[in-house]
């Protein structure tokens, strides 16, 4: 299916593309593999969802910050590329959870983003190889901060 007809069937509406916060690349492409830069709970620039989770944070909105990491990658994407549908799979993400001290349920959290991928993509190509860390503080104050790893399509 289109991932655009898709993303429409969701009611889901691209974020514009976050600013980089340092001298990097948002999207670095090697060959099929397309690396996206470490993205925040961010709209237009701004941190929308801040603190930790465990503490600040209810497990649902950690979950939701997981999700809009995944939305600012999307959109970086589709920035880069130009079309979405060029994606073939998702291979990793590498997640960090900003988390009180006893807060042990990072995976959970990171399930926010990881399921709005296999909502566009499916479970074949929606699902890769995941990490979720816990950590103390994320730039900004941001609640989760993943990077992605995907593969497209060789043209």
């Amino acid at each position: 299916m289109d991932v655009y007809t898709k993303l429409k069937e969701l009611g889901i509406e691209l974020p514009t593309p976050p600013l980089p916060m340092g001298i990097y690349k948002p999207v670095k492409q090697v060959g099929t593999m397309l690396y996206v830069s470490g993205q925040g709970p961010t709209i237009d620039g701004v941190p929308i969802v801040t603190g930790k989770v465990g503490n600040e944070r209810t497990l649902k909105e950690g979950q939701e910050a997981a999700r809009l990491c995944a939305l600012n990658a999307l959109s970086n994407l589709h920035n880069y590329l130009g079309d979405l549908n060029r994606i073939k799979s998702t291979v990793k993400l590498l997640a960090f959870v900003a988390s009180a001290p006893d807060f042990g349920r990072q995976p959970e959290v990171v399930n926010g983003a990881s399921q709005l991928l296999v909502d566009i993509f499916g479970e074949e190509n929606g699902i890769g190889a995941r990490s979720a860390i816990g950590t103390n503080v994320l730039p900004s104050d941001i609640t989760v901060e993943i990077e992605f790893v995907f593969e497209i399509n060789a043209p």
